[in-house]
């Protein structure tokens, strides 16, 4: 059965950069199958490619070697580095872009890429994706055991988690990135709807003990002072063009206008503060 590389980027699909790291991958290993998550992560935004990655990761088959190439610091004293957890392999540069999915992990093995033979004979300072990253990656899928590409790692460089903090009156977020239709994805998460058609906070980040049940109904969402109201199931559960809040298919909250666009039309951005008042 073909082994399966799923590619995570902001090379965008214009140039070249996408398809000549499959080809690379493709003469090392013909066998492989590609599976493009997206290309479209903003100009060297790590942040918003590693939440993409944490919501995206488990939805693959086991096995799946992850490549994930945003790389701001490329060419620089970042170092390349892979990570196995689980059934997982991830493939990217050592910039915090796995804090978030690592989170969701004990004990990885690291290791960075430093042996000669799984790279291009010529690495360039600008291009990594291609001389290094993507190699490593097919030599991984071939079965090429992690700890032949280099020596452990025992520190990563980890991004700064969102804000996610809890009390007996609110829950505070922020916001972290919009979609290509202007809904705004927040941090306050994992939101699951249960009986009595309350929700159960169940924290990602910071303190992942500190479960909440949280009444929708009553609940109060403000954005940047903005008020949002309580917490609505479906976008149709408010009028056309009125602003509301619900959980997205990834568990987190999310702020929206029913066939609008609420982050061009109030200028969120991310880090604006997100509150969910409990009554």
């Amino acid at each position: 059965m073909p082994s399966t590389i799923a590619l995570l980027t902001d090379f965008g699909t214009s140039d070249a950069y996408v398809g000549v790291m499959k080809a690379v991958m493709k003469r090392i290993n013909p066998d492989l199958d590609f599976i493009d998550i997206t290309h479209e992560i903003q100009a060297q935004n790590v942040r918003q490619a590693a939440f993409v990655l944490l919501n995206s990761y488990r939805f693959f088959a086991p096995g799946t070697i992850f490549l994930v190439v945003v790389d701001p610091g490329v060419g620089g004293t970042r170092r390349p580095i892979a990570a196995n957890v689980g059934d997982y392999t991830f493939v990217a540069p050592d910039n915090g872009i796995l804090s978030y999915v690592l989170g969701d992990f004990s004990s990885p093995t690291v290791v960075e890429l430093t042996n000669l033979m799984y790279q291009m004979s010529a690495v360039s300072y600008t291009f990594h994706g291609r001389d290094i990253f993507a190699p490593a990656a097919a030599h991984l899928a071939a079965g090429i055991p992690i700890q032949n590409f280099g020596a452990p790692v025992d520190r990563l460089y980890k991004q700064l988690l969102p804000v996610l903090r809890t009390s007996e009156t609110e829950i505070t977020g922020n916001v972290l990135h919009s979609d290509r239709f202007g809904n705004v994805v927040t941090s306050i998460g994992e939101l699951k709807w249960i009986e009595n058609h309350h929700l159960l906070l169940s924290p990602r980040f910071g303190a992942r003990d500190a479960s909440r049940i949280i009444n929708p109904t009553t609940a109060i969402v403000r954005v940047k002072n903005i008020h949002v109201g309580s917490i609505r199931r479906t976008y149709n559960d408010a009028g056309r063009s009125e602003m509301l809040s619900l959980v997205d298919s990834n568990d987190f909250l999310e702020i929206a206008i029913n066939q609008g666009n609420a982050a061009k039309q109030h200028t969120f951005a991310p880090g604006d503060p997100v509150v969910i008042e409990l009554k």
